[in-house]
């Protein structure tokens, strides 16, 4: 099971991916663990991104590509993989291509999370985050507001910078930008599978494995 997902922030892609890696028995692979995990490793593409990321700046394609390499032919993906945050560019998608030309990886798919952008900036507004615990909350389902002490440990709730309308709408314009020429790229394939994001937890990952099963079998 191979799979990469693909959707506008805070349409619940990291939560599909922990259901996901724990129905499959495969790893969730992100961008960022993958940049952390390599930094960790001392592997010199992981060096190079420490030393990037200890600047402020992004990592590059080439440095990235790298990395995402050393992760697939590790023994972790060797069963399998959730790849989550990559590719993001037309450039990435066409580097991941050759990646798995070289390992020998010919069957996946690509879910993709669908949502209006208004549902997203809706939804990220609402957020609410304990910085003590990471515990994410909602204002309109939890019925708090940012200030009130988080349930689990009483410390007050925040709303993250980038939760914020305005850089919301800039995040969404940058991945309707990019990431728009990555999925057409993959549609050209017949591997694109699509959701609706916006349903509940258990709804939205009950389709995605009603769609994996029905691929399998066609």
């Amino acid at each position: 099971m191979r799979l990469l997902l693909f959707g506008p922030p805070g349409v619940g892609k990291g939560t599909q991916a922990k259901l996901l890696s724990e129905t499959y028995g495969i790893p969730h692979i992100s961008t960022g663990d993958m940049l952390r995990a390599a930094a960790a490793s001392g592997t010199p593409a992981g060096l190079r991104a420490k030393e990037i990321m200890d600047a402020g700046k992004l990592v590059p394609d080439d440095v990235m590509i790298r990395i995402v390499r050393e992760v697939l032919a590790s023994p972790r993906a060797s069963g399998g993989f959730i790849l989550d945050g990559f590719p993001r560019t037309l450039a990435q998608a066409m580097a991941l291509s050759h990646i798995f030309e070289e390992l020998e990886v010919r069957d996946f798919k690509v879910i993709e999370f669908v949502a209006d952008d208004e549902e997203i900036v809706r939804r990220l507004a609402n957020r609410l985050v304990c910085p003590a615990d990471g515990q994410v909350f909602n204002v309109e389902t939890d019925g708090l507001k940012k200030g009130d002490p988080c349930p689990q440990c009483g410390t007050p709730l925040i709303q993250r910078d980038d939760d914020r309308e305005e850089t919301v709408r800039e995040r969404l314009k940058v991945y309707h930008m990019s990431t728009a020429p990555v999925i057409h790229y993959y549609q050209a394939s017949g591997v694109v599978l699509s959701v609706d994001g916006t349903g509940s937890i258990d709804v939205v990952n009950r389709e995605i494995k009603l769609m994996i099963q029905d691929a399998e079998a066609s």
